[in-house]
């Protein structure tokens, strides 16, 4: 890890050499701020990282960022980032995104387009805690292999092209206001073992390939309608107010960002009923406690379905006015609750909340370019607001009746997993996949972790954070390491 961090700065100052320097007046008592860029800077090095719900990623990926005459800097006119990376576990980020400051007259623009295929993507259920999370099931390598299932058993196939756009424009002084539209194509479904299988050659690392995982479960339990079972083809338009008073947009010290925005969502054909409206509100505020060294950051955010309804691959998907990040699950990986394993909590409606300490340790220039060493302690936290409406699902007449007919469906649709000798159950059992106490449903689920940070130039910033979560139907006590770009907010 400490190799990976000495040898992005190196290849970052290899690839910014022409961008010129300069001292301009930008702080507010007038002082001249030393190392000034402008002109074109751009950096390009390997995408090789870590992320405990995807694996090891190997990659490329760049930054190119434009600063004028450099009296807007650290604010950049314009960053292009490109990125085309894929990780053992079969998932990939194949993105171009535009964030322009200057390219539409007094207006900002942001342009993306971005494939994601996961060929090993997190299913644990619906509602958070009232599913159940069972380690074993998924640990070949545990002492005691009864119940053994396979490595897959919390997994899906789901595949997502996104192609979109939004354009904010000034209302007075810090408030804004934002529209955009795109498209999402969602292609979903059981995990392509024998594809994974064709890539290891020793017996004991293949997936039992006539097992079945929790998506096929639900499906056959009509938990997951086919007419969402494959994924779907869903444009939407979007249009919200914010308010901005940040110094900086990649690692601000001081301000307030919040925004609301409602998001429609259209669905054609057999999905005709999954049209829907969703409201997201988000605020985040930047603290500083010790000048240019210590900043106390927090947000806020939820996300619900106010109109209609919304096929359960999109409950994961958290809306966004921009995306300066490639992925956007719902609750729990390194996009949104560190620590807590990503999707555990999939809702109709969803509440979040990110707290941390960001303290920069020591800076330093090298070469002309500007870098910086910190860490961020943090604690984060996700929960449920809208529950998934199972007894509507499954066409129950009441919540009172579910616990029964659910118990019924997984008795009568058992098989055995049958994976190897010794690694089987007997029975499926009702309380091994639901836990209906409405006392769970809205119980927050909490983690806490920390990160170091190494940036270059104020804008490019690598990531490394660890974080466990605080029950271990989160994570099973596992530590959870995500290397990235930037901050989380």
């Amino acid at each position: 890890m400490n190799k990976l961090l000495l040898l992005i700065p190196a290849l970052a100052l290899s690839a910014t050499a022409w961008a010129a320097t300069v001292s301009v007046p930008a702080e507010d008592d007038g002082t001249a701020v030393e190392n000034v860029k402008k002109g074109w800077t751009f950096g390009v090095l390997p995408s090789v990282g870590y992320d405990a719900d995807s694996g090891f990623q190997g990659g490329l990926l760049g930054n190119i960022y434009y600063y004028g005459d450099g009296s807007s800097y650290p604010l950049y006119l314009h960053n292009i980032y490109i990125e085309g990376s894929y990780t053992t576990t079969g998932s990939g980020v194949f993105r171009v995104n535009l964030d322009s400051r200057s390219l539409v007259r007094n207006h900002r623009l942001r342009l993306d387009a971005t494939y994601l295929p996961s060929q090993m993507y997190d299913f644990f259920g619906f509602n958070g805690y009232q599913s159940v999370y069972n380690s074993l099931w998924e640990d070949s390598k545990a002492e005691n292999l009864t119940g053994y299932s396979t490595r897959a058993f919390y997994k899906m196939r789901n595949e997502m092209f996104r192609v979109c756009g939004d354009i904010e424009g000034t209302i007075s002084g810090n408030w804004k206001w934002s529209a955009g539209a795109g498209v999402l194509n969602f292609s979903v479904g059981e995990v392509k073992v024998d594809r994974l299988n064709s890539n290891k050659k020793s017996e004991d690392r293949k997936l039992p390939e006539d097992t079945d995982g929790l998506y096929a479960k639900y499906r056959d339990w009509g938990l997951i309608s086919e007419k969402e079972a494959d994924g779907g083809f869903h444009p939407y338009v979007r249009g919200g107010v914010t308010y901005d008073s940040r110094n900086h947009l990649t690692a601000p010290s001081r301000g307030i960002y919040a925004d609301a925005y409602l998001t429609y969502t259209a669905a054609f054909g057999d999905q005709k009923d999954y049209n829907n409206v969703a409201l997201n509100v988000n605020f985040r505020h930047y603290v500083p406690l010790i000048p240019d060294r210590l900043v106390f950051a927090y947000r806020i955010g939820t996300q619900s379905v106010v109109a209609g309804d919304a096929p359960f691959y999109l409950n994961t998907y958290l809306n966004s006015l921009s995306y300066p990040r490639s992925v956007y699950e719902g609750l729990g990986g390194g996009n949104s609750v560190r620590g807590m394993m990503r999707n555990r909590v999939n809702a109709k409606g969803v509440a979040y909340a990110n707290v941390e300490f960001r303290l920069k340790l020591f800076d330093f220039t090298l070469f002309g370019q500007q870098f910086g060493i910190g860490i961020n302690p943090f604690m984060d936290m996700g929960m449920v607001t809208q529950k998934v409406d199972l007894a509507g699902k499954l066409g129950v007449s009441s919540d009172t009746g579910l616990t029964s007919y659910l118990r019924s469906l997984v008795n009568s649709s058992w098989t055995s997993f049958g994976a190897y000798d010794a690694r089987t159950v007997s029975q499926d059992d009702f309380d091994d996949y639901f836990n209906l106490d409405d006392s769970r449903l809205h119980a927050p689920h909490f983690t806490a972790g920390c990160g170091i940070k190494a940036s270059m130039n104020e804008n490019f910033i690598v990531s490394v954070e660890g974080a466990t979560a605080f029950d271990k139907q989160d994570n099973a006590g596992a530590l959870n390491v995500y290397i990235k770009m930037g901050y989380l907010f």
